[in-house]
C-alpha cells in the first residue's frame, strides 16, 4: 500500500538522522547522557548483567546503530515491525535521558525540552502503530485461534468417524 511506503521512510528519518548525528558527536551525547546513565545503572545495581557496557560513548554509539540500522530497515520495509519495536527501545531511554523538563527551572528551556519530550512522545505512537501494522495480513492471534478451531474440528470429526467404526 502506498501509505506505508511513504509513511515508514517519513517515521525513520527522524531516527536514522538522529544515529549519525550521534555517531558524529559521540562524545557530546555521552556527555548529555551519563547523568542519566549513571542514576540508572545505579537504581538497577545487581539487576543489569555485568556484561551490559556502561561506558556512555559506548551505549550512545550501540544507540546509534540501532537507530540507524532499524530506522533502514523501517524505511524499506524490512522487517518493519522489529525494527519499530527497537526503535521503540533506543526513544524511549534516549527520551528520558535528554528531554528531562521536569528537572530544569529556566522557563524558556524548561518548554523547549517538554516540547521534544511531547514530540517524542508522538513518536512512540506511530511507532506503536507501525508495530502493530500487520500490512493487511491477520494477526499471530487470529492465526493462532483459526488453527485451534481448524484442529478442534477435525478431531471432532476424526472422533465421530471412530464412533462409527466402532459402532458397526
Amino acid at each position: 500500500m502506498i501509505l506505508r511506503r511513504v509513511a515508514r521512510p517519513l517515521l525513520a528519518a527522524i531516527f536514522i538522522s538522529g544515529g549519525i548525528g550521534a555517531l558524529k558527536d559521540t562524545q557530546g551525547h555521552a556527555k548529555a547522557a551519563e547523568p542519566f546513565l549513571t542514576e540508572s545503572f545505579d537504581k538497577l545495581e545487581g539487576v543489569v548483567p555485568e556484561a551490559v557496557p556502561r561506558d556512555p560513548a559506548t551505549l550512545v554509539r550501540i544507540d546509534a546503530a540501532v537507530k540507524v540500522g532499524a530506522g533502514l530497515a523501517l524505511a524499506a520495509g524490512k522487517a518493519p515491525r522489529l525494527a519499530s519495536l527497537l526503535l521503540l527501545g533506543s526513544l524511549v531511554p534516549t527520551t528520558l535521558a535528554a528531554h528531562r523538563f521536569w528537572e530544569i527551572k529556566e522557563p524558556a528551556e524548561r518548554q523547549q525540552q517538554q516540547i521534544q519530550f511531547i514530540k517524542n512522545a508522538g513518536l512512540a505512537g506511530g511507532l506503536l502503530l507501525a508495530a502493530a501494522d500487520t500490512a493487511g495480513k491477520p494477526s499471530l492471534g487470529w492465526r493462532a485461534k483459526r488453527a485451534a478451531s481448524k484442529t478442534e474440528k477435525r478431531a471432532e470429526k476424526l472422533a465421530k468417524k471412530a464412533e462409527k467404526a466402532i459402532s458397526k
